[in-house]
């Protein structure tokens, strides 16, 4: 998010899009078929790119993921994310541009998110300054960076019914929650405060606390201190069945605005939704 707190951008690397329907219709059988390089930018001019490609647009080295026309690559202690993508429907146009993320540490925690490990989420760096330099009047801007990874044997869809994660800056460094309820009912409910060296511990939880729906009306619950109302204050992603957002919320007697993202992976297991979901998601299997 920018410093301030009117843009920000949201980039993921996939190897197996898993919100491609695309990857989905394939029976999952190749993960290194259905790749991406997701860009979002929200604000002023915001745009959204989700473009799945082939095998032959992926290359990869200890260093460097690149799809297509765009890459991720360390640069010493910077992640270079070079961009090159189209938008989608309604918003058709060529977002160029390069982003710049330099982690004040990079952590070794690992949670897993079942009890077998088949899905396991990967907080790299939650500490970062990110900046942003994009071909458009406004998009050339600094502020709080983050960089993590989840990682999956299993389709999300196949163990979770829904769940939410937060990740909020603080005096301190940065805390995160991740709560999310499994399809044979059981619960993960996980608090982390990390601090800009990279050192971690668990916290005890906050009340979850309910927000005001999304416009799909999708549920949307938060970590808060007692008596606190969790407010969303700024729109970013508003799907059917995904919404992430900027949330004011107050933790530790800090009130503190940070990225929130809810999943509803019932809805995202209708059938119905992937034809929806193509719209949004072009599939581009040739490259050279």
């Amino acid at each position: 998010m920018s410093a301030c707190g009117t843009r920000a951008v949201s980039v993921i690397g996939f190897i197996g899009s898993v919100f491609s329907p695309w990857y989905r219709w394939s029976g999952r059988k190749c993960p290194q078929d259905h790749v991406c390089i997701n860009v979002a930018t929200y604000g002023p001019s915001g745009r959204f790119t989700m473009t799945d490609r082939g095998q032959s647009a992926l290359r990869q080295t200890a260093s460097r993921l690149e799809v297509g026309p765009s890459m991720m690559r360390w640069d010493g202690a910077d992640l270079v994310i070079e961009i090159d993508e189209i938008s989608s429907l309604p918003l058709i146009s060529r977002i160029r541009g390069e982003i710049r993320v330099t982690p004040s540490a990079i952590t070794s925690v690992e949670l897993p998110l079942t009890p077998d490990g088949a899905h396991i989420w990967r907080p790299f760096a939650p500490t970062s300054r990110i900046s942003v330099n994009i071909d458009r009047p406004g998009w050339q801007w600094q502020g709080e960076g983050y960089f993590d990874a989840n990682f999956g044997t299993r389709a999300l869809e196949e163990d979770f019914s829904y769940w939410t994660w937060g990740r909020f800056p603080t005096s301190t460094g940065a805390t995160c929650f991740y709560d999310a309820t499994r399809l044979d009912g059981s619960e993960l409910s996980a608090g982390f405060a990390f601090d800009p060296s990279g050192q971690v511990q668990q916290i005890p939880l906050p009340q979850k606390t309910a927000l005001r729906r999304s416009l799909w009306a999708v549920k949307r619950e938060t970590r808060a201190d007692a008596g606190f109302r969790p407010r969303q204050v700024m729109q970013m992603l508003d799907a059917p069945f995904y919404t992430r957002s900027a949330v004011e919320t107050k933790l530790a007697g800090e009130v503190t605005t940070g990225v929130h993202e809810a999943l509803d992976l019932r809805r995202f297991r209708s059938a119905l939704l992937k034809p929806m979901l193509a719209l949004r998601v072009p599939r581009r299997k040739g490259w050279r």
